[in-house]
């Protein structure tokens, strides 16, 4: 199923009407000469460090998740693991998450940062969004992976929480309370295995999102990390791109993001989880469109082209130079629509947006 998605490309994440002719990004056209080399640097540099192993040096690079993240990278630029120059570091970042699944689904090895289901959570959308494309044999264990990583994200989502943490998910399988960083990549897993046929019930996605709407303050628009304030700045992007992936489309609790991301972005250099905060506003700005994509691509090519190291990679506060490379990849090649997860609706007028 996942190879007819890459086929026609312009399919959009939750529509059920027929695909729509993509718009040209008039935006991006004027950024293209200077982002198409800036991306083959940096997935040059990741490609150049990778272990044998699949791995990576650095903070989190033994973990799934660094490998998954990075296996996105190459994916967004288009590129397959079954042919061109970066197939073989593909493959090891597949082979690498694939090799470390325990026998409850879970995907975990090395130091995960703050908590396992980060790295799992991670690693199943990546496997989700790479199936279809790869070999037979990887293909093979791919289909028998997926239902297992589903199934300990559905698992940990029905443990017995509070009213306030009910729908979401946190630092382990077995976690009784919630935060919305680590809900917002398994909300995303589940989407992407759902796009691709997976049987995912729609109240874990219902749920999941009603979890993330009472994380966003109604009057500001902001969501927050396990209230409505904190980390807002890095974490609006976040529930805007859930939002938006999840049926939400120009909502009125989308639209409050996307004002807040406008109002707040230009603060957002030096901030803590600085790479992190422009990873999602890229993707939800994008999925929103309009006047909120025309202002925020320009000012996050100007600002973050010049970050660059001469050897390809970025350096973020947060995880070092592996991490902000893939994630400022990810950002940065929003306007290319390889990854499935991340295609735009072109039905929607933004004419008035």
């Amino acid at each position: 199923m996942k190879s007819s998605i890459r086929i026609f490309a312009a399919l959009i994440v939750l529509s059920v009407a027929a695909p729509a002719q993509e718009k040209p990004d008039l935006v991006f056209a004027q950024w293209r000469e200077k982002v198409d080399p800036a991306v083959e640097n940096a997935l040059r540099y990741l490609a150049r460090v990778q272990r044998q192993d699949g791995s990576f040096p650095e903070s989190y690079g033994d973990s799934t998740g660094i490998p998954a993240l990075v296996g996105m990278t190459f994916l967004s630029k288009g590129h397959l693991p079954t042919e061109g120059s970066y197939a073989e570091a593909l493959n090891r970042c597949i082979d690498f998450v694939l090799a470390n699944q325990k026998d409850d689904g879970l995907f975990e090895k090395g130091h995960a940062g703050t908590g396992p289901m980060y790295a799992h959570n991670i690693s199943t959308l990546f496997l989700s969004e790479v199936s279809g494309m790869v070999d037979p044999g990887r293909q093979e264990k791919i289909s028998t992976a997926l239902p297992k990583a589903l199934s300990l994200i559905l698992r940990a989502q029905a443990v017995k929480k509070d009213e306030r943490n009910t729908g979401g998910w946190r630092y382990s399988p077995g976690s009784r309370d919630s935060d919305t960083s680590c809900s917002g990549w398994a909300l995303m897993a589940l989407r992407s295995a759902k796009l691709n046929g997976a049987s995912v019930p729609d109240a874990a996605i219902n749920d999941a999102v009603a979890y993330l709407k009472r994380h966003q303050d109604e009057k500001r628009g902001c969501f927050g990390y396990s209230g409505l304030e904190d980390h807002e700045r890095s974490l609006t992007g976040m529930g805007l791109l859930c939002l938006e992936l999840s049926g939400k489309h120009g909502s009125p609790e989308t639209i409050k993001a996307a004002d807040y991301v406008m109002k707040n972005f230009r603060e957002l250099p030096g901030d803590q989880f600085e790479y992190y905060g422009n990873y999602y506003n890229a993707q939800g700005l994008f999925q929103i469109g309009g006047r909120y994509w025309e202002e925020y691509a320009p000012w996050m090519y100007g600002v973050y082209l010049k970050k660059q190291e001469a050897d390809g990679s970025w350096d973020s506060r947060e995880a070092g130079r592996i991490y902000g490379t893939a994630m400022m990849v990810l950002a940065f090649t929003v306007p290319y629509r390889q990854l499935p997860i991340y295609q735009r609706d072109e039905t929607v007028d933004e004419a008035d947006r």
